[in-house]
């Protein structure tokens, strides 16, 4: 590969990273439904008719959104995992949802809120995309549980994940960034109260 492809290659690969995060952001601030290619790709700095070159359709940046909210996810859990604790991980996890408490009031859960509105759509479709993401965060918090060695692993999980779904909507029905505040510390209490080992490896 030559210097001047080389260039080009790495500025077509950052372009198209700029175009997934704005159309992370966007999406997450006006709904899936309400947003426009040119949405995305005012808020990128990128011209609209060279967002055609990277993704055809609206769906298909709706489709960037999700992969980039994965891609936050994996980047929160890797930092998360440097903790040798598995309590202390899921606190960790508890106090950046709390930390994002006013984006949170204003739009809403990013993935929650999109996963609401595409499953207005048919199935199979984006909105199976959406819960994949929700997965990614259920089985990362499920690990974290089993490897506190707490019975019903699973369930623990959607109890923590389900409550922070909870409080991300109630923060954003009523515009109100301290009930993450609140309800992220009963989190925290929740997490010490349980029974299970402390310690542990890194790995899950």
């Amino acid at each position: 590969m030559t210097d001047s492809t080389s260039v080009r290659v790495r500025a077509a690969s950052a372009k198209r990273q700029r175009l997934m995060a704005a159309a992370a952001k966007v999406v997450h601030q006006q709904g899936a439904e309400r947003t426009t290619i040119a949405d995305i790709a005012r808020a990128a700095d990128v011209p609209v008719g060279n967002v055609y070159y990277y993704f055809k359709t609206k769906d298909e940046l709706v489709a960037a959104a999700l992969a980039e909210h994965a891609r936050h996810l994996r980047d929160l859990t890797e930092r998360l995992e440097r903790l040798p604790d598995p309590r202390e991980r899921l606190k960790g996890l508890v106090e950046t949802w709390v930390g994002g408490r006013d984006l949170a009031a204003r739009y809403g859960c990013p993935t929650g809120t999109l996963a609401a509105e595409l499953d207005k759509r048919d199935e199979g479709g984006l909105d199976a995309e959406a819960g994949r993401v929700i997965r990614l965060l259920l089985d990362w918090v499920e690990r974290q549980f089993r490897e506190l060695g707490l019975p019903e692993p699973g369930g623990l999980a959607l109890t923590l994940v389900g409550a922070y779904q909870g409080m991300s909507l109630l923060a954003n029905a009523l515009r109100d960034p301290e009930i993450m505040t609140r309800e992220g510390a009963r989190l925290i209490g929740w997490l010490d109260s349980l029974g299970g080992s402390s310690g542990g490896s890194s790995g899950a």
